[in-house]
């Protein structure tokens, strides 16, 4: 059946301006990190990326190594691409990354140029694209020099197979550093991805912190994890449900899931009630507020989503009020364990 989008997709989302761009991101993208693998049938993953961009969501987050297993998700994407979005693709921003290991020997990880290029080229053949929006290098390279690594990212842009470049997980001296090089190469650093929730806040700190450099250089930041691994959301609070991540073990492990934690996620949980919204949704709301340091507010936040129904609850933290400084100091006091 032929997809046409929503005529009235972009009368509920936000969309904000990506440092000193001109590009606008939507308040909340898409990752297709761990729910677009060759485990998840066809008709699941086009209903959620259809119901994203009939609510408005532009921004679809892929890596060369997303799946399960590595690869999939930008071949599965591209499948989408053909059958739904090709009528739709200058309204979409569709982002890819490299860093992580992808083929055997030494050219198959980590930020050389030989296999940011390389890896590059394949993420564009899997999706059937002749660009991508945004690059990224997906992490820092202790043993790569950082101005190799810049430098196939302005030549991604030059080249034209990306026309933004960005960079994820770099600590504010890696990032300043970085977006120096690019600036002095004439490609400018467009955006940061870090992680970032009420339960991982190492962005807000260090002086000056990430959100500071941000500022300084002119960049946006997109946050994923925003739920901690699913931590910040109800689905722990009467025990493990077999379908989970901690069930499975992948990624958040049940031993961290301490009752030290659990009172955590209920005292947070009380919160988002007296507020009328879900945990997962405050949770959202909560990595989009100003920051606290007066830095720009997070760009955009990168959720997941398994099903419709889980989009749709996440996208409801749009409609959140704005948090009063009442229940900001009261969750930093529950962070703090206090």
């Amino acid at each position: 059946m032929t997809y046409i989008a929503d005529s009235s997709r972009y009368g509920s989302m936000t969309y904000n301006r990506v440092g000193r761009s001109g590009l606008k991101l939507p308040a909340i993208s898409l990752g297709l990190w761990h729910n677009f693998g060759d485990d998840k049938r066809h008709d699941e993953q086009r209903a959620i990326l259809r119901r994203a961009f009939d609510l408005g969501v532009t921004h679809f987050d892929l890596a060369n190594n997303y799946g399960p297993p590595p690869g999939t998700a930008e071949s599965n994407f591209g499948r989408h691409l053909r059958e739904d979005f090709r009528p739709y693709r200058d309204e979409l921003v569709i982002s890819t990354k490299a860093g992580y290991l992808m083929w055997d020997g030494p050219y198959g990880e980590w930020g050389s140029r030989k296999y940011l290029i390389s890896s590059l080229d394949q993420s564009l053949k899997r999706m059937g694209l002749e660009y991508v929006d945004i690059f990224y290098s997906h992490r820092p390279d202790p043993d790569t020099p950082l101005e190799e690594t810049m430098g196939a990212l302005d030549y991604a842009v030059r080249s034209g197979r990306a026309l933004y470049a960005g960079i994820s997980s770099y600590t504010p001296q890696q990032t300043l550093e970085a977006a120096h090089i690019l600036a002095d190469l004439g490609t400018p650093l467009l955006i940061h991805q870090p992680r970032y929730s009420m339960a991982d806040r190492w962005t807000e700190q260090g002086s000056p912190n990430l959100y500071d450099v941000l500022d300084e250089v002119g960049a946006g930041s997109i946050v994923f994890s925003p739920l901690a691994q699913g931590l910040l959301t109800n689905r722990y609070l009467k025990g493990i449900p077999e379908d989970s991540r901690a069930a499975k073990e992948h990624f958040l492990r049940s031993a961290s899931l301490t009752e030290e934690k659990l009172a955590m996620v209920r005292a947070l949980d009380g919160i988002a009630q007296g507020r009328g919204q879900t945990l997962a949704q405050m949770a959202i709301s909560w990595v989009l507020r100003p920051q606290p340091s007066g830095a720009s507010s997070v760009t955009s936040a990168l959720i997941g989503a398994s099903s419709v129904a889980q989009l749709e609850d996440s996208l409801g933290a749009l409609a959140g009020a704005e948090f009063l400084d009442d229940e900001l100091a009261e969750i930093d006091r529950i962070l703090a364990g206090r």
